[in-house]
């Protein structure tokens, strides 16, 4: 029987739908880290018996379990939590039972703990909870006051202020005016009216200097530390090595996933001579020959803008300059003749290792933003920023340089930038402004 046209058309939009579909999930598979990947692949093999995926991870579970904070193993890197494990509420109910006596006024801490907050603050209405532990005011506030002598150090508090009380009476190296002044004075001394501070005390400013280095220090945000991982695992997806001045560069293959194909399942099935198993086994291997294929592209890809970019940053992975040199999207995306955002893709969550450090694809990016008259050399916002660093860290404290000053130092050196400009790289690498860096310090 003759197939009519809307059979033929039919045919033809589901062929153009599966292609639209592999073209986006080809997308996704160059834009997914290692671990996204191996995801990604897994769930394919769960739907395609032709599939088979090592993942690599079995191989290297044990290296990475006995690996300490940062350990680099060839091809892989573990970053293992260095806080503790259990909630901060889990971490608080250990200490009330193991420090506190079964008696009325811990059951009231135990109530309080409910309402710690994951950054360590008591968020309790009073009243409330005196009704709800029939505890008296004074029951109350000893149990708060047991309450803020767990750890961490600030737990417990009610504000900002009472955080940073906490934590500097349970530090003996605070300075001795420290608790006093964030008590009496906190909102004087928020708002740096240093002068009016030495004279309440009689004392230099300096010393409201070294009490304002010291709160820095403190933490805002005290409970946060607690229960709070950082990622577990960071995989590369290159692996550059200096030998002897000569850079090699190279895919990391320890962690890649690697796809198979069941060829015994296939001749298995092959045999059965069932139309519709001939169909399936026919889309399914289309569908496995379609993610090898893609799989070979994302590597070749990323292997060849890692390529340009050790090219173009020799230096940096020579280590002979920390400075990156101006690097754009589309300056690697006209050299290797393909779209920006296939090297957008290629570059976000992938990694490069090297002998001192891994770092993101995307790190070596960055824009020119001044040219030097003589010769007509780019200079590079890493320029810049790394320009800035060094002379706020050179700088005289009781004189600190103001943004329209480091402009000056930056135009007498051939590079022309305005305030503004000096301003954004200054808080983008979180420093002060300069009357937020001014320093007293004590005469003899």
């Amino acid at each position: 029987m003759a197939l009519g046209p809307g059979f033929r058309q039919q045919q033809r939009q589901s062929q153009k739908l599966a292609m639209t579909q592999r073209l986006q999930q080809s997308i996704q598979m160059l834009q997914f880290n290692v671990e996204e990947l191996r995801d990604f692949l897994t769930q394919k093999a769960l739907e395609n018996p032709l599939i088979d995926v090592d993942t690599n991870w079995n191989a290297n579970h044990a290296d990475l379990r006995a690996a300490k904070n940062v350990t680099t193993k060839d091809d892989f890197i573990e970053r293992v939590s260095t806080t503790n494990q259990h909630s901060l509420f889990e971490y608080l109910l250990d200490q009330i039972h193991l420090t506190m006596r079964d008696t009325h006024l811990r059951k009231i801490v135990l109530y309080l703990i409910e309402y710690v907050d994951v950054n360590g603050y008591l968020r309790v209405d009073e009243e409330r909870a005196q009704r709800e532990t029939d505890a008296t005011p004074i029951e109350l506030l000893d149990a708060v006051t047991l309450l803020q002598q767990l750890d961490p150090p600030g737990v417990g508090a009610r504000n900002l202020q009472e955080a940073l009380m906490l934590q500097t009476e349970n530090d003996d190296h605070a300075p001795n005016l420290a608790y006093i002044i964030l008590e009496e004075n906190f909102d004087a001394f928020v708002n740096r009216q240093w002068e009016q501070l030495a004279k309440h005390y009689a004392v230099g400013l300096a010393d409201i200097s070294s009490v304002y280095d010291y709160v820095r220090t403190l933490s805002p945000t005290p409970g946060a530390a607690v229960g709070q991982e950082t990622t577990g695992y960071i995989f590369p997806d290159l692996v550059v090595t200096n030998h002897d001045g000569q850079l090699a560069l190279r895919t990391a293959s320890m962690a890649q996933p690697v796809v198979k194909f069941q060829g015994n399942y296939y001749q298995q099935m092959s045999h059965h001579g069932d139309r519709e198993v001939t169909e399936y086994l026919k889309e399914k291997k289309s569908e496995y020959d379609w993610i090898a294929s893609s799989l070979a592209q994302r590597e070749s890809t990323i292997f060849r803008v890692g390529s340009t970019i050790v090219e173009r940053q020799a230096d940096f992975f020579l280590q002979k300059s920390t400075v990156l040199k101006p690097l754009l999207l589309r300056d690697v995306a006209q050299q290797l003749k393909v779209h920006e955002s296939t090297i957008s893709r290629s570059i976000n969550g992938k990694y490069i290792q090297t002998d001192f450090g891994m770092f993101e694809l995307k790190r070596f990016f960055t824009k020119a933003v001044a040219k030097r008259p003589t010769g007509g050399q780019l200079v590079s916002a890493d320029d810049v920023q790394h320009r800035i660093v060094t002379l706020i860290e050179q700088e005289n404290k009781e004189k600190p340089l103001s943004d329209q000053k480091i402009v000056q130092i930056l135009k007498s050196e051939n590079v022309e930038l305005s305030r503004r400009t000096v301003a954004k790289y200054r808080e983008n690498l979180n420093i002060p402004s300069s009357s937020k860096r001014k320093r007293y310090l004590k005469t003899e």
